[in-house]
């Protein structure tokens, strides 16, 4: 951690303070203060880059790189996931063999509830997401369920996050459990954490490393990151989950990947996606 903040330093941004300090103080439940982090997580990308309005955050690296931008509001004229969502529809409201269907395991049917997802379950004493009950949806109506990362449930979750566009995410950390605050910081610190070979963090390619050339790629900023999931990438050539996405970043750093959904993964979504809280949902999404 002293890296990232040397470098912050360095660039004269120390707005992040509050996020350094608590990750060289050991992320305790004493010091941490989420809001405080979302905060100076915002202000340090309105320092970084003046001039782009918050709300532009949800389309990622296209919010702060004007060639990266044209190219993509070129590819979005016809948006190369629309198949995806017909498919997701389809398969969303088709009824299973006992005659239920998703709509009746979701608040208000499964549509327009994309903002709430993860959210923390007290009753189980773990984060659940949006894909993870779309299973359990399906385990509990006698289907069998659908593997993690791409096909059906990429395109079931992409049909919810597009009846949920333009809804202001809203994730909660119940302050009558402990356990969640707990599940927060797990979170954050499995994103500063370096792992694998090359000893990268999640921190080192999508905060300071926002708009900073890796290879061929420019990483996108941290805020706003979960907004647009599931994504449909020109290099996967199909759509795919969150998930599917953060093994992937660890194959990138050549550590051994964990399994979409994974109790680590979850509470990796649950604070990155409270970082992004006041935006909107702005899913699916179409990356390179």
């Amino acid at each position: 951690m002293k890296t990232i903040k040397t470098l912050l330093l360095g660039l004269g941004l120390t707005a992040l303070a509050p996020l350094t300090q608590a990750a060289e103080s050991g992320f305790t439940l004493e010091t941490v203060d989420p809001e405080a982090d979302r905060k100076a997580l915002q202000e340090f990308y309105q320092n970084r880059f003046p001039g782009v309005p918050l709300e532009e955050y949800v389309n990622g690296i296209y919010a702060i790189d004007p060639p990266s931008r044209e190219q993509w509001d070129a590819l979005m004229e016809f948006p190369p996931y629309e198949f995806d969502l017909e498919e997701g529809q389809v398969l969303f409201e088709t009824p299973f063999a006992n005659g239920k269907s998703y709509a009746d395991c979701f608040e208000n049917g499964g549509i327009g509830i994309r903002q709430n997802y993860p959210y923390w379950n007290k009753e189980e004493g773990t984060v659940k997401t949006l894909e993870q009950e779309i299973n359990e949806c399906r385990e509990q109506n006698g289907e069998k369920p659908l593997k993690w990362k791409k096909g059906a449930i990429a395109q079931i979750s992409a049909y919810m996050a597009w009846t949920s566009r333009d809804n202001v995410i809203d994730i909660k950390i119940p302050e009558d459990d402990p356990r969640a605050l707990q599940a927060y910081l797990d979170g954050k610190q499995f994103f500063y954490a370096k792992r694998g070979q090359l000893n990268l963090s999640c921190a080192n390619c999508h905060l300071q490393g926002s708009r900073r050339l890796i290879r061929a790629d420019l990483p996108g900023p941290m805020l706003g990151q979960p907004t647009h999931f599931p994504v449909y990438r020109s290099k996967w050539g199909e759509i795919g989950t969150l998930h599917r996405r953060y093994e992937g970043c660890h194959r990138d750093s050549r550590s051994v990947p964990l399994p979409p959904q994974s109790e680590e993964f979850r509470k990796l979504e649950y604070f990155q996606t409270y970082m992004s809280n006041g935006l909107v949902v702005n899913g699916p999404g179409a990356r390179k």
